[in-house]
């Protein structure tokens, strides 16, 4: 047997064939996971595809679209080309989105499978830190920790993660409850092993699922909020981002509506394909839903 023959024929290939079966049926998820790869793709090769320089400025202020060739979404009030700056905004939406997520899932994942296996005081003590972060309103706890840390772009993934991670933890430490009593657990205690092995060799693999879901959803929330920081002046100033287009663009709205038209669309079209995908996904990997993708 050739080693696409093995590969085929593998358990794991057959699981994702299978998945893919239930995703693909949701239509609009299909077309929000096209929608998002067409924006990764934009952002791994923003520096070779990007037609300027974003932050080069020049004479041709408050060009209009497609008024020159080489500025197919004019220009600013510094002269700066809006096609690149939208280029590398996406970059930088979608890297802050998908570093914050995973540090908020790691940080959620620690916390809820701990607090869930454990129980009693650990889960107190655990549960009470979460609902700390959880009554305070996350945009203005990220404002107070990147007015206080400084703003760069790993300051707002440490930030944005630090203030997300409370639903992830929450979930996971339900499915713990769940499962933590379950015939398979009981049989790797009795087999003696490890509290970490069952924890994440046994427990998590089977209710990573929600975990999944919830995560592909928040990304849309991060970079909302990176987009909102950006926007009063909390951004990275070394990189350049759809927030801070959209803020700059806020004097000039009368005189060139597109500095605000054409970021704020992207950004729009970003958030939406990732909330088609993460509908998708809840639907695909649910299993009270899963009935109607078949």
């Amino acid at each position: 047997m050739s080693l696409i023959d093995q590969v085929l024929a593998s358990p794991a290939f057959e699981r994702t064939r299978d998945f893919w079966r239930r995703y693909k049926v949701n239509r609009i998820g299909v077309v929000g996971l096209i929608l998002l790869v067409f924006f990764v793709g934009i952002a791994f090769s923003a520096p070779y595809i990007a037609p300027h320089d974003p932050w080069k400025m020049s004479n041709n202020i408050f060009l209009p679209p497609l008024k020159e060739g080489n500025w197919i979404l004019g220009t600013d009030d510094l002269g700066r080309d809006i096609l690149s700056g939208i280029v590398h905004g996406i970059r930088t939406s979608l890297f802050v989105g998908a570093s914050a997520v995973a540090c908020s899932a790691v940080i959620g994942i620690l916390v809820g499978s701990i607090a869930g296996y454990f129980g009693g005081k650990v889960d107190d003590l655990f549960m009470r830190v979460t609902e700390f972060f959880q009554v305070i309103p996350r945009f203005f706890l990220a404002i107070v920790l990147v007015a206080f840390l400084g703003p760069s772009i790993w300051n707002l993934v440490t930030v944005i993660a630090v203030v997300t991670w409370p639903v992830t933890a929450r979930l996971t430490r339900a499915e713990f409850l769940t499962l933590k009593e379950r015939d398979f657990v009981m049989a790797a205690r009795a087999l003696g092993d490890y509290e970490r092995t069952i924890i994440f060799r046994e427990i998590l693999p089977n209710g990573i699922s929600p975990v999944i879901v919830n995560s592909s959803l928040e990304v849309a929330t991060v970079i909302l909020l990176e987009a909102a920081l950006s926007f009063l002046g909390f951004g990275d100033p070394t990189m350049m981002s759809l927030g801070y287009m959209i803020y700059n663009s806020q004097r000039f709205l009368r005189l060139a509506w597109w500095m605000a038209f054409f970021p704020g669309l992207v950004m729009s079209l970003v958030i939406l394909s990732t909330n088609m995908v993460g509908d998708a996904l809840n639907e695909a990997m649910n299993p009270r839903l899963r009935e109607r993708s078949i």
